[in-house]
């Protein structure tokens, strides 16, 4: 097999590591030269211990700041070349589009859109920027690999991609490392919010529902998972804390044992994720999942078949849904945690993932 120079950008070592790891350490595996370029980090150790050479990148990952920005544009022109890469995989937003402006069809680039974020959710300055730059600079990519159907079917209504795409069943989900684990078996019920403390994340929702649920339903108990990142939300949180609605027990590095203690997991989210993997990871350990209906999220869930879906924004919906998770027998229960194991095992196999990424290689 010819050996290739590999080039991934990215703007921070969590989005290669957690999700990207299994397929870095294939194209070790099979010989290829790899370059990743992120911003410093201690953690980055773990990647150049695999042999991957480390390009420290300064890349502001949130909102658009033209000096910044400019600084990256500049710093890929002079990096991209010196690489020479034989083909670039990139990932978030500003990899993508300034990526793809600078290799401009001279290197073969494949794009991931893993999810807008917020940027595309409502229109503003931002998000104007945002599509205009994604159509001066995407059609030029050699390959464009969508994570839900949701964004694909918008990038192709805004004419922000040709036919050059694919889809990909998210990020994948490693089976081995996310086994099928019994549900817990007390009287207790246990709900688990993962995600950042803010509004985007539908963390409201989830205050509102569980007030709703612990009045009628006072052997529930629903835990919150995740760093604090709007102070004016985290006060909810802690109000609720107060009167007893809810648990915040912080950011977990440990979460897959939080997963496993607990009978359902609960995305609120408004929007702007890719396929959700703390939706995938919980489902196939057997989790029942409750979502909203979001691009991505409907993709894992099917509803009343492997979890639940309820009206993005509405606490009531949501408080709906749950009471109809803990009125199921215990059988249905397990019944619908094996459903959801079984299609994350079908459709969402990490594997696949790294296949359509050894077969790009293959093929460059």
């Amino acid at each position: 097999m010819e050996k290739k120079r590999i080039l991934f950008l990215a703007n921070h070592f969590i989005t290669l590591y957690s999700f990207r790891k299994e397929m870095i350490n294939e194209m070790v595996k099979e010989g290829h030269e790899l370059y990743l370029s992120l911003p410093k980090s201690e953690e980055n150790k773990y990647f150049e211990d695999l042999g991957c050479h480390i390009i420290e990148t300064e890349i502001d990952r949130r909102g658009v700041n033209p000096m910044k920005d400019l600084k990256l544009i500049r710093f890929y022109k002079k990096m991209i070349p010196q690489v020479n890469p034989d083909i670039i995989f990139s990932y978030t937003i500003k990899p993508n589009i300034y990526g793809t402006m600078v290799s401009n069809g001279k290197y073969r680039q494949v794009c991931n859109i893993t999810g807008t974020g917020a940027t595309f959710l409502k229109r503003s300055v931002v998000s104007t920027i945002c599509e205009i730059l994604y159509k001066l600079s995407i059609k030029k990519c050699y390959k464009v690999f969508f994570q839900n159907t949701g964004d694909r079917d918008f990038f192709i209504k805004e004419g922000l991609v040709k036919d050059n795409y694919a889809m990909l069943p998210g990020s994948g989900c490693n089976l081995q490392q996310h086994a099928f684990k019994p549900l817990p078996d007390d009287d207790e019920i246990r709900f688990l919010f993962i995600g950042r403390v803010m509004k985007l994340k539908g963390i409201d929702q989830y205050l509102q529902a569980a007030e709703i649920i612990k009045r009628k339903y006072p052997n529930t108990k629903f835990l919150i998972a995740g760093w604090n990142e709007q102070p004016e939300y985290m006060q909810l949180v802690e109000e609720a804390q107060k009167v007893g609605w809810v648990e915040y027990i912080g950011f977990r590095k440990d979460i897959d044992r939080w997963i496993e203690r607990c009978h359902c997991i609960i995305l609120p989210s408004h929007g702007g994720e890719g396929v959700p993997n703390v939706l995938l990871e919980s489902a196939a350990t057997g989790r029942i999942c409750i979502g909203s209906k979001i691009n991505g999220t409907m993709d894992v869930i099917e509803d009343s078949e492997t979890g639940y879906l309820f009206n993005t924004g509405d606490g009531e919906s949501l408080a709906r849904q749950i009471e109809k998770f803990i009125l199921l027998t215990p059988e249905a229960k397990v019944a619908m945690g094996k459903a959801g194991r079984e299609k994350v095992e079908r459709e969402f196999d990490r594997q696949i993932v790294v296949k359509a990424y050894l077969n790009e290689v293959k093929n460059c």
